[in-house]
Parts: C-alpha cells; structure tokens; sequence
C-alpha cells in the first residue's frame, strides 16, 4: 500500500486496495520513509480504517501524541472486551479507550490517583462493562506491572458503556447520575432496597438508560396512555407518587417534562422492583 502521509516512525495513513485512507502502524515502520513510497508489508502489525471523517481525524492526532504501545495495549483490551460483552463497539472506542488509558498510566507513574465518585453505581448498573473493566485493569497490570485500583476499572467501564450505547461521554455519567438518583427516590419513598440480581431490577436499569437517552435527545413518549394512569394510581399508590417525583426531578434539573406515558412505565417498574 502507498504512503499517503507519516505520522511518525511507526504510524503512517495510506490508501488500500479499495482506495480508502487506512492507518497503518507497526514498530519502525515508516523510518526512512516518505509518502508516495509503498509501506513495507512485513512491518504492519495494526490497520484500521474508520469511516466518519471527524473520528478518523481525530485517530490521526492521537496516534501522534500516545506512545505506541498504549495504543496497542488498548486496542487488545478492546478486541477481548467485544467477544466478552458480545456487542457492537463503535468506532470512537478506538480514540477515547486508548487515550484515556495512556492519561491513566501516566497519572500512575506520577502518583496521582482520581476517585471515581460512581464506582458503587457502576458495579450495580453496567455489571457486564465493570467486569470487562476489571479485566482490562488486569490486562495492564500483567503487561505493564502498574497496578490500579479498583476506581480504574469503573472509569473504563464507562467507556465500554457510551461506546455500546453510541453517546458521548457526558451522557453516559448524565445517564448513571440519573439512575443514581432514581434508585435514591425509590428508597426514599418505598422504603425498599430493590433486589439487585432480579429480571425486573435489569429490566427497569434498561429502560432508565433509555429515558436518559430521551431526556438527553428531548424526546419523550407523550402522552398516548393517560386513560391507563388512574387505574394504575389505584392500583399502586407508593409507586405512582415514587414516579411522580422522579417525573418532577427531571424537570426541575433537565427542563425535561416526562409526560404521562413515561409516568405509567416509571409507576410499572417500581411497583415490580419494590412491590409497592
């Protein structure tokens, strides 16, 4: 493949067979050499094509500012997180995971450590993404010798979590603040501890996750199902006044008016997870 661009000894962009830009990286690979020349093909450990021009863009610039070998330690993280979790990764896993774990290394070597104020929630909420997180922890003790603690590993959940779900970042810690808060009101008001290991609490997980999506997106569900919603008051008055209270933090803190139909799922999910 030719050289279109070096980026620096060990990372080049050139184009493939179909014509399409495709970074090519591997240990000395672009030494001595310039675009218009052919990349030498016993050289090429990794290569990548991303697709959306911003992404790609981005990639370019951060494989000029992280050591090589972080890119590679994460991208093996990556690859055994995908046949773990058994879901679609998308592309920006590829910029923000290595970036993060290169920021993360280097922290360590200076002894700065960061806290992770979520961690508990992310055990709770993302069990898949902190076990693939504790994983990766693992991976880079045994292929670096540095040590992280637990806090690590719900930071790069997280990153498994926005690049499943396809957000950006922020959202994700929006999306987990929001169920934090959640499962606080249902406390607070049902004086009941869901039963973390049950179908109906991932059940509800699942749909919180959504409704922060539309909260974030500014898309709610209406309200097509308002007849239903006196007979579930009825029939479950903790849980209704529960939801009702979430409906009215979302619109306190977001400016976000749930509407009746969001209402009627939020009173359902409760009274399943609490039996109120």
């Amino acid at each position: 493949m030719q050289i279109q661009k070096v980026l620096n000894n060990n990372v080049v962009i050139a184009l493939d067979e179909n014509g399409e830009e495709t970074v090519l990286m591997g240990r000395g690979l672009a030494f001595g050499r310039r675009a218009g020349q052919d990349a030498p093909a016993d050289r090429v450990e990794k290569r990548f094509t991303l697709h959306a021009g911003q992404l790609s863009d981005r990639f370019q610039q951060l494989l000029t500012s992280i050591p090589l070998a972080h890119f590679l330690l994460a991208e093996r993280i990556i690859d055994r997180a995908k046949r773990t979790l058994g879901a679609a990764l998308s592309d920006s896993i590829y910029v923000t995971l290595p970036d993060h774990i290169s920021a993360a290394i280097e922290r360590e070597k200076q002894g700065i450590k960061l806290s992770n104020p979520l961690l508990w929630d992310i055990r709770q909420f993302y069990p898949e993404e902190y076990k693939a997180g504790c994983d990766a922890v693992e991976q880079i003790r045994a292929e670096t010798g540095i040590a992280f603690a637990e806090d690590e590993a719900g930071f790069i959940a997280m990153h498994f979590v926005n690049a499943a779900c396809g957000g950006e970042l922020p959202e994700v810690y929006d999306m987990t603040r929001l169920m934090q808060r959640v499962f606080g009101l249902v406390r607070e008001r049902c004086g009941v501890e869901p039963d973390r290991d049950s179908l109906d609490f991932y059940r509800f997980v699942a749909h919180l996750k959504f409704f922060a999506r539309r909260i974030a997106a500014g898309q709610g569900y209406g309200d097509r199902d308002a007849d239903l919603l006196p007979a579930v008051q009825g029939k479950y008055p903790a849980a209704f006044a529960c939801a009702q209270a979430v409906c009215d933090a979302v619109r306190e803190e977001y400016g976000f008016d749930a509407g009746k139909s969001e209402l009627l799922c939020l009173t359902l999910h409760i009274a399943r997870v609490t039996g109120a």
